[in-house]
């Protein structure tokens, strides 16, 4: 039987190291790829997963079950984090970083797509961005993207739309221009 989140903050309350392994097993990827997504920075990503759980090791009284499930929790406080550090470099633009694929060929227009998209994402201003990053991206319903971001439900649902017209508008002006049909006679 799996034990759930509430299970295992128990544990790590009780300073089960087998608790705290299961969470860390169980959201460090959610975690990593939101603050990934988020900031568009790997190094960045990676020391927020980490302050995320240092935090949860140090201070896990101060979760809440009634104010919301442990996602929306986990989630804020990396909001939190990746926005304190991108606001102590103002002006910094997210730069995608990624990885060098294991066959080129194969990946090529995958990657482009998918680097387009990225790009695209990275672009948004911050507001949007965590909008869209969590509820399309890491899967949360609106109510727990409420709890992540601080705000309430109809404002992630306006910057959620917005952010993806926004997405959309972009790809838009980014698409190859569409080429004519072969043996098409030409008009």
């Amino acid at each position: 039987m799996t034990p759930s989140d509430s299970d295992l903050l128990r544990g790590l309350r009780a300073r089960d190291e087998e608790a705290f392994i299961l969470l860390y097993r169980r959201w460090q990827g959610p975690l990593y790829r939101y603050a990934l997504r988020v900031s568009g920075s790997a190094a960045l990503a990676e020391d927020v997963t980490q302050e995320v759980f240092m935090a949860l090791l140090h201070g896990s009284n101060s979760y809440d079950p009634d104010r919301g499930a442990l996602s929306s929790y986990l989630h804020g406080m990396a909001r939190n984090m990746v926005r304190r550090r991108l606001e102590r470099e103002p002006g910094a633009q997210p730069v995608p970083e990624v990885a060098a694929p294991d066959d080129p060929l194969a990946d090529v227009a995958r990657r482009e797509v998918g680097d387009l998209v990225w790009e695209a994402v990275l672009a948004l201003s911050l507001p949007y961005r965590e909008a869209v990053v969590v509820c399309d991206l890491q899967g949360l319903t609106y109510e727990e993207a409420a709890s992540a971001l601080g705000c309430p439900i109809g404002t992630v649902r306006s910057r959620l739309h917005r952010g993806r017209a926004l997405l959309a508008e972009r790809l838009r002006s980014v698409r190859p221009m569409a080429r004519p049909a072969v043996g098409r006679a030409a008009r």
